[in-house]
């Protein structure tokens, strides 16, 4: 049984260490309108020189494009006593916190991308001497930016087979740019490859399932990398999740039975139903990406006319974006007894009841599974399920994954 994707990925967020430098910016061209004191200047009461106090704003007067993680404001040779920062036309004030030192200022939420903005500062040296600098400046737009989406996210546990996937709103050009600002790393130390599908996604894996109990860290430093001519990312974070236990399941079409294996170990083997003759379900190691308790499942999202429309499909979870589910059928009663032959239109059937309540297998292994865990299917007369269909890309060999690396 099959029903269109419906996954829902968070959009990556992002704070970033300000530039601390001179008044003359380089960040983003141009340079900040500054008055450092001196005889005559604003604040200057030094009659021997100017102040020692210099402030850089990191985004410069009058740029476009400027960064959305990274502006702020820091001093040099003094402390900060006053920064406003607010939306230009508007006058909407834009929060923000300085340091403990007083030594730099940075806003408390990322900026909108193509926003005006304008930043004052004052700070004063060790004498007492002040001095004050401004910028108006505009963020980079959506158009001249691309983003991304990513699986899993922070602080999540999944299972073994479990990718770094992302899919960016933009043709990505230069691959190599891209890719060599995201880094995965194991505390398994397992060595981690990148690999493109098309110019918008690009997954990261090892060669062989995460360890169990590894914790998997994400780097990402995309913020103004050019992706593509005019496109830079805008988006700069760390983010960590954590691989359960090892947890793979194995599907013998022609037995029509499903063995669980967790951590080196047989929990169960329940009957299920493959796909039928005329819809076969594919082979090969699929990944749960989603889980539903229940899930309206309709042919006609999927090309299959009207073969089906049921709404409340039972303890249904993802195997592929084109719709292969492992899911709960309350629904056959015929002949010969469920778990004897394949009758669905490419699902994995378990008994099940409606209302996906019971002691049932589906919901057994509803319960006992998590995204990321691996469902293996053997002896279907179907094909390979295609690597890039869901977070299905083990079905690749090594050699053929790492030459889509572009690092």
């Amino acid at each position: 049984m099959t029903t269109p994707d419906k996954a829902a990925r968070r959009v990556l967020g992002a704070c970033a260490a300000l530039v601390v430098g001179a008044l003359t910016l380089t960040a983003c061209g141009g340079s900040a309108k500054a008055d450092n004191g001196g005889a005559g200047g604003k604040g200057g009461k030094d009659s021997a020189g100017t102040a020692g106090a210099k402030i850089a704003i990191s985004a410069a007067d009058g740029s476009t494009g400027a960064s959305i993680n990274s502006t702020g404001v820091t001093v040099s040779g003094g402390e900060l006593t006053a920064v406003k920062m607010t939306v230009a036309g508007s006058g909407k004030a834009v929060e923000g916190s300085p340091t403990a030192d007083g030594r730099s200022w940075k806003p408390k939420e990322q900026l909108e991308r193509g926003t005006k903005y304008e930043i004052a500062a004052t700070a004063k040296d060790a004498n007492g001497r002040t001095v004050t600098a401004s910028s108006t400046f505009t963020t980079v737009t959506a158009a001249g930016s691309f983003i991304g989406t990513y699986t899993p996210d922070g602080g999540a546990t999944v299972g073994v087979g479990m990718p770094v996937s992302f899919t960016f709103d933009k043709t990505i050009t230069d691959k190599k740019a891209v890719q060599s600002h995201i880094t995965v790393t194991s505390s398994s130390g397992q060595k981690v490859v990148g690999h493109w599908f098309g110019s918008r996604r690009l997954d990261f894996r090892p060669q062989e399932y995460w360890k169990a109990g590894s914790k998997v860290t994400m780097k990402i430093d995309l913020d103004g990398v050019q992706g593509a001519n005019g496109v830079r990312g805008v988006q700069k974070k760390t983010v960590s999740f954590t691989v359960g236990r090892s947890q793979v399941s194995t599907v013998d079409a022609n037995t029509q039975t499903m063995t669980v294996v967790r951590d080196g170990k047989t929990l169960k083997s329940v009957p299920v139903s493959t796909g039928s003759a005329e819809f076969t379900t594919y082979n090969g190691q699929m990944v749960i990406s989603e889980k539903f308790t229940e899930l309206h499942m309709d042919s006609r999202t999927v090309d299959l006319a009207n073969a089906y429309d049921i709404p409340d499909v039972p303890h249904a979870m993802r195997l592929t974006t084109s719709g292969t589910f492992v899911h709960g059928n309350y629904w056959y009663k015929g002949e010969p007894p469920f778990g004897r032959v394949g009758t669905s239109h490419g699902c994995v059937g378990l008994r099940d009841v409606r209302g996906a309540q019971g002691d049932t297998p589906a919901k057994w292994f509803y319960d006992n599974s998590m995204v990321g865990d691996v469902l293996i299917v053997e002896n279907s007369p179907d094909k390979p399920v295609a690597p890039d269909n869901g977070l299905n890309g083990w079905n690749m060999a090594w050699s053929e994954w790492t030459a889509g690396s572009a690092v």
